[in-house]
Order: structure tokens, then C-alpha cells, then sequence
């Protein structure tokens, strides 16, 4: 009975939070009731995902049931963030992730992962930190983590990680997925769409075209700052010989004793890495074929995975079998995830924050340096990264101009806080509570690690403003 008294209160105190936001925010900040029910829904939203007194697919609804009653926002601009191009990939990559368990193919990844980097926690976190960040330095952040997860979900299910939420050691590296992937975009300006709104931005104020390779050797410190505290935090309390199950000799040998691939597994591992690799390879093919991006690469191998004949003649994949193990929770909770941030951008509370922010006495020092990280980060966690990117950027251009400084080191501040965000199940980090991580963890853990990181990149940055002249030029 407590715990459906608990519950209930839960539900009660989301609107109720809401309406309270709605009406009590100050119309000085948030001049429009369309702002404050923007920032009312959001608020509403991350207390209902943390709580969980509803499912958090059902959460992923909110913005566009209280966007009907309230009128935030155009409804098609909303709506369309429930089919947008980011969850038709992770629909394609869901389906073709079914074909492995239909064919076993599952299991055969789960041994060969744990049979090369072992069962050791502390090393498992590494492992994955760094093969996931090192991948969304030239991918969009969502394609790793939704090519990347499934991988992860394989090997802990194989070593009986079956239930992710109430798991210590599976929660945590489904977590460090999809920190990673958001840590790395930052290496390069093809970690994805934020980072070319950037380049486009220092390239008007310069005048000229951006080298790449400028971003990488001025974002190179703090991408190494960046792996080793995430890393470090993610370990802290893994002791030093903790395992998930079994040893590495153990995997290496049952590895050798898997029979050789069939011809079902060759073709859902083929469905799953060609359109992988082309992602990787876009830049190769987008001038001639430019629609055909990863997300409809990956719809295009699902199509194809249920063509697929079993030797008996028989379908392997049947729709009526496929739905069911879809992993719909993961594509609601990102698509309300999106639509919570085009609320906040279509309301105009996301440039009220702003304009808020420019009203402050600064004077381009640490605590400038402090409240554009700040900003930054808390908008990427609330909205999209790339719409942080939008509407940030120019708001920080105009204050530092304001203030007679060159605006081009701030625009790589500000760039840090655009990528990093790890608090909320919004954007990629939707991934990993689909796959059953619950919100709850996912705040708990990313509160502290988002006042220790703003600290520490504050301090960074205004050193490297500082004492490095080549931080302020292109």
C-alpha cells in the first residue's frame, strides 16, 4: 500500500510542479506563458522519469499532450520529433539487433568481446569509454551509441546481466556508452551536427575557412582532461578485481569451441555492418548519394533482415515475432526528449535564458568563462546538443562582443559545454534507459560528475584563455 501511495503522490506532484512553474516563473525572465510551460513540461517530464510513476515511454507523450492544452509550440514541429531521422536509425538498428538473437548471433559477439578484453569491470568501462568515444569523433553521437549499446547489451546478457536497471555492473557500462559518445564529439567537427553549427559560426567571424585541424589541437587538452576524469568517475567506486562473470581464459576457450558461422548469422552480421561502415565512410558517396544517410541505411538492412530464409525455406524474421522485441521504450523516450527541447527553442524560453544571462555583469574572466559552461551544459542536457549549439552560440558571440573582447575563444567555451550533458534521458542518453537503465541512476550518477566537470573545464578553459595564445585564433 506505501508503495502505491508513493506512487500516486509521484503522479500528482508532475502537473503539479508544472503548474507551478507555469504560473510562478518570473514573467521578467520568461515574458511569454508559452516559456514558462516549456520550462514547466521539461521540469515535469525529468521529475516524472526520475520518479517513475508512469513508464518513461509514456513520459516521451508529455510534450505533446500538454502542448495540445497549452499551445507551446507549432504541433507539427513537435510531432515530428516522434519520426525524425534520428528515430528512424534507432528503429532500423532495433530491428536488425533482433535478427541476432533469431540467429544466435548474439551470443557468438558476447564471447568474442569478453574472450579479447575479459571480465574485469574497471577495464570493461575503459574499454568502452574509449572505443565509444573514439567513434563519435567522426560520427554523429546517435550512431554509435545505437550501434555501440547493442553490442554492450549482448555480452551482459550472456553473462546473465539479464534485468539492466537492477544491475550495478550493466547500468553502469550502458551508462559509460553513452557518456562516452558525448564526450567525443568534441574531438572533432565531425562528431557531429552542433560542431558544424560552431565551424559555420567562426568561419563568419573570420572571414575564411576553418581547418579541422585547428579544432583538434585546441580541443586536444581537454579532450584528454575529458577521458581521464569521466573515466576515473565511472571507476571510482568499481573495486580493483571486480568481475562480471567468468575469466578471460574461460571466454577465449569456449570461443574456440563455437561451431562456425551459419549462414543466418553471416547475413545479420552483414546487415548490421554494412550500414555501419558506411556510416563511418559517408564523405566517400554523400555528392551522389545524398539522401542516403545512416539513418536509412539502417532501415534499408532492416527491410532487407526480414527477406532472409532460414535452410529450411522458412522466414527468419516475421514481423508478428520482431515487434515484440523491439525496444519501443527507447525510441519513445528519445523522441520525447526531442520534442521537450523544441519546446523550450520554439517557445523562445531557450533565448530568454539567454538574454537573462547577458544582463549580468561580466567582464570575460573566469566568471564569464563559468556561466557560458554553465548554460551550455544545462541546455544540452534539457534540449538536443545541436539546438543548444543554435541557439547558444550567437547569444555568446553578442555578449562577448559587447564587452570589446575577441568572441572566437568563447565560441570554443562554449563549445564544451554544447557537447557535454549528463543528467537527463534526453537525446543519446535515451539509449541506455530504453535498454532498461532507469533515470533515476542516470541523475544520480551524472549530478555530481556535471558540478566536478564544470568546475574543473572552467578552470581549464580560463587558463588555456589565459596563458595560450593560440586558443584565441583559428
Amino acid at each position: 500500500m506505501k508503495k502505491l501511495n508513493k506512487k500516486t503522490l509521484f503522479l500528482i506532484l508532475g502537473p503539479v510542479l508544472f503548474l507551478v512553474l507555469y504560473l510562478g516563473l518570473p514573467q521578467s525572465v520568461f515574458p511569454s506563458a508559452a516559456a514558462r510551460g516549456a520550462v514547466g513540461t521539461v521540469a515535469w517530464m525529468a521529475f516524472w522519469w526520475v520518479t517513475g510513476p508512469v513508464d518513461y515511454a509514456v513520459t516521451g507523450f508529455l510534450p505533446i499532450a500538454v502542448n495540445a492544452l497549452f499551445s507551446m509550440a507549432d504541433m507539427s514541429s513537435v510531432i515530428a520529433n516522434y519520426a525524425s531521422e534520428t528515430i528512424m536509425l534507432l528503429l532500423g538498428a532495433s530491428i536488425v539487433v533482433v535478427s541476432w538473437e533469431m540467429t544466435g548471433l548474439d551470443k557468438r559477439i558476447a564471447v568474442k568481446f569478453l574472450s579479447l578484453i575479459g571480465s574485469n569491470v574497471r577495464i570493461q568501462v575503459a574499454f568502452w569509454f574509449i572505443l565509444s568515444a573514439a567513434l563519435s569523433s567522426v560520427l554523429p553521437n546517435a550512431v554509435v551509441c545505437a550501434t555501440v549499446t547493442p553490442i554492450a547489451i549482448s555480452m551482459l546478457r550472456f553473462v546473465g546481466e539479464e534485468d539492466i536497471g537492477s544491475s550495478k555492473n550493466g547500468s553502469l557500462i550502458l551508462l559509460t556508452i553513452a557518456y562516452a559518445a558525448g564526450v567525443g564529439g568534441l574531438a572533432s567537427p565531425l562528431g557531429g551536427a552542433m560542431n558544424l553549427i560552431t565551424v559555420e559560426y567562426l568561419e563568419q567571424l573570420t572571414g575564411q575557412e576553418y581547418m579541422y585541424l585547428s579544432w583538434v589541437i585546441r580541443f586536444l587538452p581537454i579532450m584528454v582532461v575529458l577521458v581521464v576524469s569521466n573515466i576515473l568517475y565511472l571507476i571510482r567506486n568499481v573495486k580493483k578485481n571486480e568481475k562480471i562473470a567468468g575469466s578471460k581464459e574461460y571466454f577465449v576457450s569456449l570461443y574456440k569451441e563455437m561451431p562456425p558461422m551459419t549462414r543466418e548469422e553471416k547475413w545479420s552480421l552483414a546487415l548490421f555492418a554494412v550500414p555501419t561502415i558506411l556510416s563511418f565512410t559517408r564523405e566517400l558517396y554523400q555528392d551522389f548519394l545524398p539522401g542516403l544517410k545512416p539513418a536509412y541505411l539502417f532501415i534499408i538492412c532492416a527491410i532487407l533482415s526480414f527477406t532472409i530464409n532460414r535452410k529450411d525455406g522458412t522466414k527468419l524474421m516475421k514481423w508478428k515475432e520482431v515487434q515484440g522485441k523491439i525496444i519501443w521504450d527507447l525510441i519513445f523516450i528519445f523522441a520525447g526528449g526531442l520534442a521537450a527541447g523544441t519546446l523550450i527553442n520554439d517557445s523562445g524560453a531557450a533565448e530568454n535564458i539567454g538574454n537573462f544571462v547577458s544582463q549580468a555583469n561580466l567582464s570575460g574572466g573566469f566568471v564569464t568563462v563559468l556561466i557560458i559552461l554553465v548554460l551550455t551544459i544545462i541546455l544540452s542536457d534539457i534540449t538536443s546538443n545541436t539546438a543548444t549549439a543554435a541557439v547558444s552560440i550567437p547569444i555568446v558571440i553578442s555578449i562577448v562582443q559587447g564587452l570589446g573582447k575577441d568572441p572566437i575563444p568563447y565560441v570554443y567555451i562554449a563549445t564544451i559545454g554544447v557537447n557535454l550533458s549528463y543528467i537527463l534521458p534526453t537525446s543519446i542518453r535515451a539509449i541506455p534507459v530504453g535498454y532498461g537503465l532507469k533515470p533515476k541512476y542516470m541523475m544520480k550518477q551524472g549530478v555530481p560528475l556535471t558540478i566536478i566537470l564544470i568546475i574543473l573545464l572552467s578552470v581549464l578553459a580560463y587558463l588555456m584563455l589565459t596563458f595560450w595564445p593560440a586558443f584565441s585564433t583559428v
